[in-house]
C-alpha cells in the first residue's frame, strides 16, 4: 500500500507542480529523500548518531562525587566504577519493584514517598535502613521547602 500511496502524489505533484517543483519543491524534496537513505546507511557507518541513540544513563559521575566527598584523596578504577552502578541499579529495581508492590497491594495509582520509605525499611537492612529513611526525609524537606 505504501508503494501505491507514493506513486499517487508522485503522479499529481509532476502535473500540478512541476514549475514550482524546480523552484524551491524540488531542492528540498531530494535533499530530504537524500537524507533519508543516507541517515539509514550513514547510521551505521556514523558511529556518533548511534552514540546518540545509543546513549546509556549511568549513576557514575554521582558516584565520584560522592567518593570525592568522603574520601577526596581516594580515587576508583573502571571496573570498581561499574561494579558499583550495578549495585546501584540493582537496589534501585529492588526498592522500585517492592515500591510498585506497596502500591497495588492499598489500590493506589501512585507511587509516593510513602511507598518509597516503607520499601527502604523492608528492602535494606537494620541501621542501614534507618540511615536511609533519615537521608530520604531530609532530601524531601529540602526539596519541598525549595
Amino acid at each position: 500500500m505504501a508503494p501505491k500511496a507514493e506513486k499517487k502524489p508522485a503522479a499529481k505533484k509532476p502535473v500540478e507542480a512541476e514549475p514550482a517543483a524546480e523552484k524551491t519543491p524540488a531542492g528540498k524534496k531530494p535533499k530530504a529523500e537524500k537524507r533519508l537513505p543516507a541517515s539509514k546507511e550513514g547510521g551505521e557507518g556514523k558511529k556518533g548518531k548511534k552514540k546518540a541513540k545509543k546513549s546509556v544513563e549511568t549513576y557514575k559521575i554521582y558516584i565520584f562525587k560522592v567518593l570525592k566527598q568522603v574520601h577526596p584523596d581516594i580515587g576508583i578504577s573502571s571496573k570498581a566504577m561499574s561494579i558499583m552502578n550495578s549495585f546501584i541499579n540493582d537496589i534501585f529495581e529492588k526498592l522500585a519493584g517492592e515500591s510498585a508492590k506497596l502500591a497495588r497491594y492499598n489500590k493506589k495509582p501512585t507511587i509516593t514517598s510513602r511507598e518509597i520509605q516503607t520499601s527502604v525499611r523492608l528492602v535494606l537492612p537494620g541501621e542501614l535502613a534507618k540511615h536511609a529513611v533519615s537521608e530520604g526525609t531530609k532530601a524531601v524537606t529540602k526539596f519541598t521547602s525549595s
